[in-house]
């Protein structure tokens, strides 16, 4: 397997990793800075997760307990040492940790209580049923759901890192005029109406759109590679993905 040890901000943190090595340095030892790293990938992911359990629940607060219980176990080790990096992807083991946690409490049969000193993950739990209302009402599985909301949470975060870049570059207003012909929206002003009003030519305006779709997609494909075993994998995720994403 290559190793393909590269640098993604958690937070802000700088913490130079990948998800995987995030998981298996949390598996193996007590590193605060990879319980940190740790804590914020789970934050990063929580609502594709969230919308698989809602998919299984009738009640939000359900959802949400139920959630938020995985995460206080996920972030205690309880399924860290079941993590091979060779055995898959990262949404994938995420994924079938939840699934082997939601057939023990089913098992199990009992409530959950919030609560009780535990580590949680926080979120806005009316903006977690606000989004989820908004998933489409066609009858796609869980499994589906998940992987759509994997898909689009990962292409927010890059998309955010990308803004971050322009913002430090200076070109935010730029940015800010040229972010939705990067990624398939619908274009309410033409090139040369964007290219008037940024003082640019049309010709510049797309000069730079296409450099920014350049980056977005180095961006991506560097996002991607901390989710895969090796660096294979990466093509064959992005395709899964982006199928994902436009449906």
């Amino acid at each position: 397997m290559a190793d393909r040890t590269s640098v993604a901000p958690f937070g802000g943190s700088g913490f130079a990793t990948t998800h995987w090595s995030v998981v298996m340095a949390a598996g193996k030892g007590h590193s605060a800075e990879a319980a940190d790293a740790l804590e914020q990938l789970c934050r990063t992911y929580w609502y594709p997760l969230y919308a698989f359990v809602r998919r299984h629940v009738s009640e939000a607060h359900d959802a949400e307990d139920l959630t938020q219980e995985f995460f206080t176990r996920f972030l205690a080790k309880e399924y860290l040492g079941r993590a091979d990096p060779t055995l898959g992807r990262f949404r994938s083991f995420l994924l079938g940790c939840l699934k082997n946690f939601l057939a023990e409490q089913q098992r199990h049969a009992r409530r959950l209580k919030r609560g009780g000193g535990q580590t949680t993950i926080s979120w806005d739990s009316q903006t977690a049923e606000e989004r989820y209302r908004l998933e489409p009402a066609d009858p796609v599985t869980p499994e589906q759901v998940y992987d759509r909301r994997w898909a689009l949470t990962l292409l927010e975060t890059v998309l955010a890192r990308l803004a971050e870049e322009q913002l430090a570059a200076g070109k935010e207003r730029v940015f800010a005029q040229l972010k939705d012909y990067l990624w398939g929206e619908t274009r309410e002003t033409s090139y040369g109406e964007t290219a008037a009003h940024l003082g640019m030519t049309e010709g510049a305006v797309k000069v730079t759109v296409h450099r920014l779709r350049r980056r977005l997609r180095d961006l991506l494909r560097e996002e991607v590679a901390h989710t895969v075993a090796t660096d294979e994998e990466i093509d064959e995720e992005l395709r899964h993905l982006i199928a994902v994403i436009r449906g």
